[in-house]
């Protein structure tokens, strides 16, 4: 029963486990006799000491386990959900506009990209183009800087009528008189990115309460319009280079 019970609990080999009784000749009769209480113990205590190693059934659970772990392409693998930027949150917010302010504030961008664009196409710098972008552009900074005006105004507006909101929103239109009093185009324009520069810094830091899609239409509109006024500096430095190119060759001639 004892070596029923130790098969049962060690779980060892079966020839380990037959204790059952030594049997012995003597005076040629057969006689059994059976291992002391020390001789129990000394093997009972081997048996708990002996690594689980050597155990065979450890060892094909062991075996097993690391066929379960070491091949971890039969697993199957959870996506990870990535989260949004923050160019992709705010292009998302755009989708909350009005639709009459988002088509309208993109139609306003036409006349900005359309004269570089067309001066690339021809490949000639026009003076009137340029200027005629330059007029457009005061005028667009003097309605973003009265803007704010109508945002001060209303009772219930968080933006008080003080000194700060109403004179901040003068100085747009006055770097824009500013720009169409330069004879050069250059000048001019550099002006006008100025002004769009600050025009756009009070929408977005001293007016906070603007809607999240106001403010991602304001600086997408702001980077067409800065991007549009370089464009048309850009040919027109060209222009000049080639002018010159031209006149040098032309007198180097004679």
């Amino acid at each position: 029963m004892f070596s029923l019970v130790q098969r049962c609990c060690f779980n060892t080999p079966f020839k380990l486990q037959k204790f059952t009784g030594t049997r012995l000749l003597l005076h040629g009769k057969s006689k059994t006799t059976y291992p002391s209480p020390s001789l129990w113990l000394q093997r009972y205590v081997s048996l708990l000491s002996r690594p689980p190693s050597l155990n065979p059934a450890s060892v094909y659970a062991a075996k097993l386990q690391a066929f379960h772990t070491s091949l971890p392409f039969f697993k199957k693998k959870i996506p990870e959900i990535r989260k949004p930027g923050v160019l992709e949150r705010s292009m998302e917010s755009l989708k909350n506009a009005p639709k009459p302010a988002l088509y309208l504030s993109l139609a306003g961008l036409i006349p900005f990209v359309s004269v570089p664009l067309a001066m690339a196409i021809q490949g000639t710098y026009y003076p009137e183009l340029a200027f005629g972008q330059v007029t457009y552009g005061a005028v667009t900074v003097s309605f973003l800087g009265g803007m704010r005006w109508g945002f001060a105004l209303p009772e219930n507006s968080p933006a008080k009528p003080d000194w700060l909101n109403l004179a901040n929103s003068t100085v747009p239109p006055i770097f824009a008189w500013q720009a169409l009093l330069f004879k050069d185009i250059t000048s001019g324009a550099v002006m006008l990115v100025m002004a769009l520069g600050i025009a756009l810094h009070y929408d977005i830091s001293l007016l906070p309460d603007y809607p999240r899609w106001f403010k991602v239409l304001r600086v997408v509109g702001t980077v067409v319009m800065v991007l549009s006024l370089l464009a048309t500096l850009a040919l027109k430095a060209v222009s000049e280079l080639q002018l010159n190119d031209s006149r040098n060759k032309w007198q180097n001639s004679k």
